[in-house]
Order: C-alpha cells, then structure tokens, then sequence
C-alpha cells in the first residue's frame, strides 16, 4: 500500500510541478487522476470487453505498449514532459530487463507502468503452463528494473495481453490475482507502416467519433513517436482532457474488536 501511495504522491507532485502554463487542458496537463480497483473494475477497454473507465465526453487515457524501446521511447517521454501529460507504459520483460535506466525513467516522470508480458508472445495459443510463466516473468523484470527485487507480485496491478488475445483461464488468473486487464476503446493502428501525418489523421477522426476513451500507441514505433506533439496540440486546441489512471490502494481490512 505504501509503494502505491508513493507513486500516487509522484505523480500528482511531478505535474504540479510542471513549469510550462500552456499545456494541454489545464496548467497541470492532466486534469484528473482516476484510481483504478481491480474489485469493481477487473477488465477495461470497449474493443474487448463490454465495460471501459468511467470517462466523460472528452477524457482521453494514453497508454502505451511494447516499450522500453531507447530510440523512440525517450522522444515519446520528452513530448508527453513537454505538455505536462501522464500516460500508461505497458512494458514487455525481455526489453525491460535491458534497459532498466529506461524504466526507472518512465516512473520517475509520473507515468504509470503496467505489464505485457515476457516476450510478447500470443497467450492464446501457447500451453497454460507457459503461458503463466510468460506473464510472471514479464512481472518480475519489470518489477527487478524498478525496484531492484525480482517479484512476480506487481506494484501496479495492470496487465494488457499482447494483440489483447486473452483465453478464460488467463482472465480469471490475472482477476483472482487482483490484476486489473486493459484493453482499449480504440487505437491508432500505428502496428501499420504510415507516415506520422497519416497517423495523425487516423487517430483524430477515430476520436472525432468515439469523444472519449482508452487510446492504444506504441512508443517502440517511429512514426508514433514523431507524430505524438501534433496529436496532443489537437487534443489541447480541441478542449480533450488526459486523465493518468493509476491503481487504487488496497482496501483496509477492519480490526476485529478484542
């Protein structure tokens, strides 16, 4: 509970700090933290499941995945810092482990970090038993870059399937082990080779339609990674607001009376 606090502390502080006064939506960048509990709210992301975060019209939630990549990770970061904005960063192990300076990076810049496995293999159609010790690996090493303590429990419980192929018996491990499941309400389809102004037109017009929603990039792509300043311009001069997800703290149990 405490670590969870912890990050909740860095990440409101960190963008009360923000020095710029023209970022997106408000001075802070991001106009509201929105905790999520794995008890009332286990899966997210219309394009999988049938219930997403509790979002208003015109509430964006940025995340992430694939990442850390250096080359195109650390630009994703200086335009996300440039507008004071807060996303979610769903990190696969293997890279991870490489670039652990990386990782430290993102959470020390008040971004939320998630989980995507090992290797980013399909879950879907590997054996169960490899496919838990492809999601505990891809833990532990983000948890080892972090923290330095190789833990297959998370310090944020949010996990999203690699292509979001997820089976019934993965879903139900990852919800009786208190693991919130993202999915997305819609994505740039940046797995596509575009141009970052064919990107840009993709996303807006999706937005255009959807006015809210969990957004799916991937920082480990070029075009994403150039394209991302214009984007959050058009959320800025179109009145969007970001809001940084991050997981609710634990419940309390009650003392018993003696």
């Amino acid at each position: 509970m405490a670590l969870v606090i912890a990050m909740e502390w860095i990440a409101t502080a960190q963008a009360a700090d923000c020095p710029r006064q023209d970022t997106l939506g408000t001075t802070l960048g991001t106009s509201r933290i929105l905790k999520v509990d794995a008890a009332t709210t286990p899966r997210v992301g219309l394009k999988s499941f049938p219930q997403t975060l509790p979002l208003q019209d015109h509430e964006v939630v940025l995340t992430f995945d694939d990442g850390p990549w250096p080359p195109t990770t650390t630009r994703v970061l200086a335009a996300l810092a440039h507008d004071c904005v807060r996303a979610t960063f769903f990190l696969i192990g293997k890279p991870a482990s490489e670039h652990p300076e990386l990782v430290r990076r993102i959470a020390a810049e008040g971004h939320t970090i998630g989980h995507h496995t090992w290797l980013h293999r399909n879950l879907s159609k590997i054996k169960p038993g490899e496919t838990t010790e492809e999601i505990d690996h891809g833990i532990s090493a983000v948890e080892m870059a972090l923290h330095g303590l190789a833990t297959t429990t998370p310090s944020t419980p949010f996990f999203r399937f690699p292509g979001f192929a997820s089976t019934p018996a993965t879903l139900d491990l990852l919800q009786s082990r208190g693991i919130v499941v993202f999915g997305a309400d819609f994505w740039a389809s940046d797995w596509n080779r575009m141009t970052p102004r064919q990107e840009l037109k993709l996303i807006t017009d999706r937005l255009k339609v959807a006015r809210k929603g969990i957004i799916l990039f991937h920082d480990s792509k070029a075009q994403t990674a150039a394209m991302l300043p214009a984007f959050l311009r058009y959320l800025k001069d179109n009145h969007y607001h970001v809001v940084h997800v991050i997981a609710a703290p634990p419940a309390v149990e009650p003392k018993s009376a003696h």
